[in-house]
């Protein structure tokens, strides 16, 4: 069975955390409810994340099940407030240790680096905050990449990366059938409007 904890803050990006919990739960009806996956938050109420949607955690900081999966979203709550959040950055830190596998979006991987995880390894991030993640050191930002696997870390760009990183991830705990699966399941075959080599 395995367990993934996805942390939710104040003003988290929506789709950091919810594309990915659509992966990870789809992936576990598809293998019989054997896998399940937690929202956790360091307070027990309701949580308001950058667009407005509000989630309530099903635990805390302090009364999770072990996790197998560690799941950290980016948005501006992750890079401007969580960042300097000792509590925050040391559950995470705890928390990457026992963890097999740790997955970051977009700019949780700021607060990856915050907490340790990520420092010293090769990451990826949102393309507009490449710079600001590369100028706090101790880092190696891949980039023009969707995601970036470096040993139990991985990290992807901004938003519906996460996805891609998710299936990857779901994968090769898995089986590629089985990420194969739950990619059709989910109909997640992008082909985006607008592209620039278009006829207008």
């Amino acid at each position: 069975m395995t367990t993934y904890g996805l942390l939710v803050f104040e003003d988290a990006e929506e789709l950091d955390f919810v594309g990915p919990w659509e992966v990870f739960t789809v992936s576990a009806r598809l293998r019989g409810d054997t896998d399940r996956a937690v929202l956790v938050a360091e307070h027990p109420g309701p949580v308001r994340c950058n667009k407005g949607l509000r989630v309530v955690p099903d635990h805390t900081l302090d009364d999770h099940p072990p996790l197998d999966v560690l799941h950290v979203p980016g948005g501006r709550g992750a890079r401007e407030v969580q960042v300097d959040n000792p509590v925050v950055t040391g559950w995470i830190a705890g928390t990457a240790a026992r963890a097999t596998w740790v997955h970051g979006v977009c700019t949780g991987t700021f607060l990856l680096h915050a907490a340790g995880p990520a420092r010293g390894r090769r990451v990826a991030t949102h393309h507009a905050h490449e710079d600001a993640l590369a100028a706090r050191g101790e880092v190696t930002v891949v980039r023009d990449v969707r995601y970036v696997v470096d040993g139990g870390l991985i990290t992807s760009q901004g938003v519906s990366a996460g996805i891609d990183s998710a299936l990857w991830l779901v994968g090769r705990l898995h089986g590629r059938d089985h990420a194969r699966e739950v990619r059709r399941y989910l109909q997640y075959d992008p082909a985006p409007p607008y592209l620039a080599d278009e006829p207008v």
